[in-house]
């Protein structure tokens, strides 16, 4: 990045540093994509964590909510799910999407849903990310992770993000589809329409390219279902869905709903978690050069960038009767946003929780994966391709070197990276 744009994205972040402090705490939103496109939110979870834990914003793009910023109060609420309701959407959808979504239709995933319907669901799909299955899997993403950093041009600049974090990441979720391998960046871009703002990065130039490209979507994914229902049932996801008990009579629309889940829940972890694993190596070469004297190092490290990076930001979820939480009453009916990104950088919890370090006593208490019922199905899915590509990538460079600031996301929910260039100087 160039001296001049760096020193606006630093006036950027001390502005909201400085109106985040001297701000009205009721006026206080971090539900703002800018800041967390600029990298900017932390001194307003700051401050929400040191003077308003539980914290209610009356009006925002995403209309009310209450903010859950520390550790064990974000633990409470996910895990208590008698109470606290994924039944009405687990993300803060802003206003502007009203236009998009058809009011009558009230399909939903799994993870969007409470028991029992949502554990019948989700042991529909858990065999094919069940230890045993993921076993098999390995040599499969070795390879590929191989060929791919094989691939990479040396000396030259080229965006990682483009060529390593989301094909990896594409490829195995392909296999997991069982998606023609040829077309898979199609899941890249369905993933980026549904996680991104019309308009920004990634995703659908506007409302009308967004319906265009999710009908696209869905159209080809039900085309996977006639092929799977009347075959003979396999491995793949889709198969299990179509052939599952729980499954096999849903309609077309929850079907949608739950192949959306799986499509960005398949990318969005791994993929900004690789990114995010360069990006800080990079910002803390002490840890950089930890990693390389000691590659037994990288599960350790992997926990750590998962925290560190906290891939997606946050979840919401729905009050289902009146309930105290932090000396403040949240109603029946009202938003609830767990700021996971908050709770993982939260010093009361964690000591240092702004510093990476890849050798931290306990890298796995984070709250990345969430809690609960709703806990990421595919967390051991994501660790494992994070651990196998940075043994793959120890053999064979010395250095992966961020050339200038990244391109963020311009999104509340995930909290990743559009582009990072880097280069790779040498081969070892």
């Amino acid at each position: 990045m160039a001296d001049g744009a760096v020193d606006v994205l630093k006036d950027k972040r001390e502005a909201v540093r400085k109106a985040a402090y001297e701000a009205p705490l009721e006026d206080l939103n971090p539900a703002r994509a800018s800041l967390f496109r600029d990298d900017a939110m932390w001194p307003v979870f700051e401050r929400l964590r040191a003077e308003a834990p539980v914290h209610f914003t009356p009006d925002s793009n995403y209309g009310p909510y209450w903010s859950i910023s520390r550790y064990h109060d974000i633990m409470a609420v996910d895990t208590n799910h008698q109470v606290f309701s994924s039944a009405r959407g687990i993300a803060l959808s802003p206003k502007a999407a009203a236009g998009f979504r058809d009011p009558n239709n009230t399909a939903t995933n799994f993870i969007s849903m409470d028991p029992p319907r949502h554990d019948e669901q989700r042991k529909t799909v858990s065999p094919a990310l069940a230890p045993h299955a993921l076993a098999a899997m390995a040599p499969q993403i070795r390879e590929r992770a191989g060929l791919i950093l094989d691939s990479l041009p040396i000396g030259e600049p080229f965006d990682w993000v483009d060529l390593v974090s989301k094909e990896l990441t594409t490829m195995t979720l392909a296999t997991l589809f069982d998606f023609p391998f040829e077309e898979r960046r199609k899941l890249t871009k369905w993933s980026d329409a549904m996680t991104t703002p019309p308009g920004f990065g990634g995703g659908a130039a506007n409302l009308e390219d967004l319906r265009a490209t999710m009908a696209e979507c869905f159209a080809y994914f039900d085309g996977l279902w006639d092929q799977r229902v009347n075959a003979e049932p396999k491995g793949d996801l889709i198969s299990m869905l179509a052939h599952g008990e729980a499954t096999r009579n849903i309609t077309r629309q929850e079907f949608h709903a739950n192949v959306g889940l799986l499509i960005i829940g398949g990318n969005d972890t791994t993929r900004n978690t690789i990114s995010g694993s360069v990006y800080a190596l990079n910002q803390n070469p002490d840890q950089d050069a930890k990693l390389r004297a000691d590659p037994k190092l990288i599960p350790s490290m992997v926990s750590e960038t998962i925290r560190w990076q906290t891939p997606l930001a946050h979840m919401s979820r729905t009050a289902t009767q009146d309930f105290e939480l932090g000396g403040k009453t949240i109603r029946e009916g009202d938003k609830v946003v767990m700021w996971y990104v908050s709770g993982n950088r939260d010093e009361s919890v964690i000591e240092n929780p702004n510093a990476y370090l890849i050798d931290r006593e306990r890298p796995r208490q984070h709250l990345s994966f969430g809690f609960g019922i709703h806990r990421c199905v595919g967390n051991r899915l994501a660790e494992l391709q994070l651990t196998i590509i940075w043994e793959e990538i120890l053999k064979r460079f010395p250095q992966i070197k961020l050339l200038e600031e990244p391109k963020r996301s311009y999104s509340i929910f995930v909290k990743g990276y559009e582009e990072m260039r880097v280069v790779l100087p040498s081969r070892a």
